[in-house]
């Protein structure tokens, strides 16, 4: 038996999320009101990846154009619905008494209202990342629910990186120790399949060792404490981020975890750590104002508002310059490498176009991205490239992403068992016993 169609009203906010979207609704028609080509106008001009998806967008109409997409819609595809556009339409009475105010949000919940009114027998649904539109919509009887398509499904399922066994053998234990190129896999019986480059902490009655899955040959290696560019690691988290971001096999690392667990001052100094082995090592971040206030608003040229949303990475830079003497050749090395743009601290945005082969690239805060925004930046990756994202999922600026829809939790779901991937979960805040206690009581 044939599904029953239905009617999508995107919003303006799922475009500039996905501006592929309309292409992942099935054989279900999509509704643009026409409200949300006048938003997406006013995002077209600028250097940000939200820009970028509205002139996008703008030329994926521009290829389906013609007049019947103002009158019956036009085929999307093989397989799925039609693209329409629909004009502005006269507030019904209830949404007059329940929203007098005149806003671009009212609008399309205006539009989403009469389309349901035209066709009593359809499914209308709203499809909004604004949750207050979404609530705005239920309120007066038309469905509504977030884009879901690059969602992780179930958060429980979120990989660790991490896997604790505490009733090992001694002597199994004991041979890690012994054997420096690692004990085949088959001889720990586990009960599951490991991941390629998942860690462990092996606990037996009296021996205990910290170590990792090698994809590449089967095997079980020991994993060592190693200080990293004056920095040492200060728990076994913290020793596996620093194994995965020292090892050339892995050119794609994921580090999750609270403020103060260490993840973009460990990437930072695995970099530098490296600097011979990469033409260049960037840091980055994307610039998302708190509280949704505009940049403008702050005093000064673009440099000067750039600098309270780029001052935590030049932090981190700090603590480790301040591990060296003032006359030492470490600090020298990194004072070189900034002067001559070796190493780099930027937003985001401003790495745009940069080549990205035989780069050290670590995108602070990525939490804050979207899915397809990490896939752009992935994609880049040039020859040679290591690529480190780090983040914490449960600190999200955007006020359209969450714990499932943001771009780092996307990519170590979808990443996830691939042989040049490692990922590992950072918990303990090693700042200070006060940021610790903060991190979990305020």
């Amino acid at each position: 038996m044939a599904r029953k169609k239905k009617i999508f009203v995107i919003d303006t906010n799922v475009l500039l999320h996905d501006y592929k979207s309309i292409f992942n609704f099935q054989e279900n028609d999509i509704v643009i009101p026409i409200t949300v080509l006048e938003e997406l106008d006013r995002f077209k001009k600028g250097n940000d990846l939200i820009n970028f998806h509205a002139r996008e967008f703008t030329r994926e109409l521009d290829v389906l154009s013609g007049d019947n997409l103002f009158n019956g819609g036009v085929k999307l595809g093989e397989g799925l619905g039609k693209l329409s556009i629909e004009t502005g339409k006269p507030y019904s009475g209830e949404m007059r008494t329940s929203f007098p105010e005149d806003t671009p949000d009212h609008r399309i919940l205006s539009i989403a209202v009469h389309i349901q009114n035209e066709n009593p027998r359809k499914t209308v649904m709203l499809i909004s990342k604004d949750i207050n539109l979404r609530m705005k919509a239920k309120s007066i009887g038309v469905l509504a629910q977030d884009y879901e398509n690059d969602k992780v499904q179930n958060l429980d399922e979120l990989y660790k990186g991490i896997t604790t066994l505490d009733k090992m053998e001694d002597g199994l234990v004991s041979q890690l120790y012994e054997k420096f190129e690692g004990i085949p896999v088959d001889q720990f019986n586990f009960d599951f399949e490991p991941a390629p480059n998942q860690y462990f902490i092996f606990k037996a009655p009296n021996v205990s060792a910290l170590a990792y899955y090698n994809p590449r040959n089967g095997t079980i290696n020991r994993v060592e404490k190693q200080r990293t560019y004056g920095i040492d690691p200060r728990n076994a988290e913290q020793t596996f981020a620093l194994d995965a971001l020292l090892n050339p096999e892995i050119q794609l690392v994921t580090l999750t975890g609270k403020a103060g667990t260490g993840k973009t001052l460990l990437a930072l100094a695995a970099a530098i750590q490296q600097r011979h082995r990469y033409q260049q090592i960037y840091l980055a971040r994307p610039i998302v104002p708190l509280a949704n206030r505009d940049m403008g608003f702050l005093p000064g040229d673009i440099k000067e508002k750039m600098e309270p949303y780029m001052q935590p990475l030049f932090d981190n830079l700090a603590v480790i310059k301040n591990k060296f003497a003032a006359q030492s050749r470490e600090l020298q090395i990194i004072e070189e490498m900034q002067k001559n743009e070796k190493l780099i601290i930027s937003p985001l945005a401003y790495i745009r176009g940069r080549s990205l082969s035989n780069v050290f690239f670590i995108v602070d805060e990525a939490q804050n991205l979207t899915p397809h925004e990490i896939k752009t930046i992935i994609t880049r990756a040039g020859e040679s490239t290591k690529m480190i994202f780090t983040g914490d999922v449960e600190q999200i600026d955007s006020p359209y992403l969450d714990v499932k829809s943001n771009g780092l939790s996307y990519l170590s779901a979808k990443m996830h068992g691939q042989d040049l991937y490692a990922h590992i979960n950072l918990v303990k805040g090693e700042r200070s016993f006060l940021a610790e206690l903060a991190s979990h009581l305020l």
